[in-house]
């Protein structure tokens, strides 16, 4: 078959797919996000539903995030990463796959207007999973694969719901493929799901700890008065969040774990000075900053802010924004570095000015 036959057939098989509702499906970590408990998941089961398809994967979250508001989900500090848009996963078994396949061909063929290039690509897609009909890097099937039933799955396209790109997020277009237990997926199917993948979407969906900073003064700071800026040691510790998939043949996982690095202090306004100059502040042992206490008036704070003028009536917006470290670990010994996260909070700061009595 020719390059250009070849892409054509693809063109109309990919039409098909669309026009048949098997839609790309809601990931298997979408749904009700864990609580802030150690140990909490979301788990849904292969196969399909109304939404379409999806695999049989689980995002288990491990580690704990401190009670109360603020906490959230990581940013990376790199505006060139992003999770994947979509990828691919077990769909379903060969029995179950025809069982679905052939009826949406059959309801796809009897409806309006399915002649010309449309009605091509519903005889090519139902020669291509019953008659053995292929095209190159593409064998055809013969009866769904139905003679090896338990020996491997169809796989997918699943995409990301929290991709704000429709074109990306639907990217993820081949014809469902099958893989044999314990077969790595064909090579040109690039997004196949591996543990990188798990790891990336651990990321996406790790909870931090908010990043509200005790001040001292702690109800209004004053003009050009050293404030003391630090956070609870408590709050921030190494957060990890596991990913796994789990389907016949297939057990993946990955780790992706986080460890605070620093604190950037940003006070709201050109006329302040941080402590330090840079307005980072690093982080030791989960400790940010130190606790102001009655004999450090003298002191220059480690970690603070000093304002040289004032709110007046308002207020300036102190945003602190914690550097997370971030790597990954996943089956087979695979690992590596994800981008730095990020996670930011701003709270309102009034500074008043030293009122002073004239004799």
């Amino acid at each position: 078959m020719t390059r250009s036959r070849r892409a054509a057939l693809h063109t109309c098989a990919t039409g098909l797919l669309l026009a048949l509702s098997i839609s790309l499906a809601t990931p298997a970590y979408a749904g009700e996000q864990p609580s802030n408990t150690k140990g909490s998941s979301t788990e849904q089961s292969g196969g399909t539903d109304k939404t379409g398809i999806y695999a049989a994967a689980r995002i288990q979250y491990s580690g704990s995030v401190a009670p109360g508001g603020g906490r959230g989900n990581v940013k990376s500090a790199d505006v060139n990463w992003s999770p994947p848009p979509c990828w691919y996963a077990p769909y379903l078994g060969a029995e179950d796959f025809k069982k679905k396949m052939s009826a949406e061909i059959k309801e796809a063929a009897s409806a309006p207007g399915m002649t010309g290039t449309p009605g091509a690509a519903i005889a090519q897609t139902k020669s291509h999973y019953e008659d053995g009909f292929g095209w190159e890097d593409h064998p055809g099937y013969e009866d769904y694969n139905v003679d090896k039933e338990g020996e491997g799955m169809f796989w997918a396209g699943v995409e990301n719901p929290d991709e704000p790109d429709f074109l990306k997020r639907n990217s993820c277009t081949e014809l469902p493929f099958w893989v044999d237990n314990g077969d790595a997926p064909p090579p040109q199917y690039e997004e196949a799901i591996t543990p990188e993948i798990l790891a990336a979407l651990a990321y996406q969906h790790m909870e931090l700890p908010g990043t509200e900073v005790t001040l001292a003064p702690a109800a209004a700071t004053k003009v050009n008065l050293p404030t003391w800026a630090w956070l609870d040691q408590a709050d921030f510790h190494e957060v990890q969040a596991t990913a796994t998939l789990n389907a016949p043949g297939l057990n993946l996982s990955a780790t992706t774990t986080a460890k605070p690095v620093s604190l950037k202090l940003e006070p709201g306004t050109p006329d302040a000075e941080t402590y330090p100059a840079s307005g980072e502040c690093t982080i030791d042992g989960g400790a940010v900053g130190e606790p102001y206490a009655q004999g450090k008036a003298d002191r220059t704070p480690p970690c603070g802010i000093k304002y040289l003028r004032s709110s007046g009536d308002g207020t300036f917006s102190l945003k602190a924004t914690i550097t997370w470290d971030i790597a990954w670990t996943g089956t087979g010994g695979a690992g590596g570095d994800l981008p730095d996260g990020t996670f930011e909070n701003a709270q309102a700061v009034t500074v008043q000015e030293i009122q002073s009595v004239n004799r």
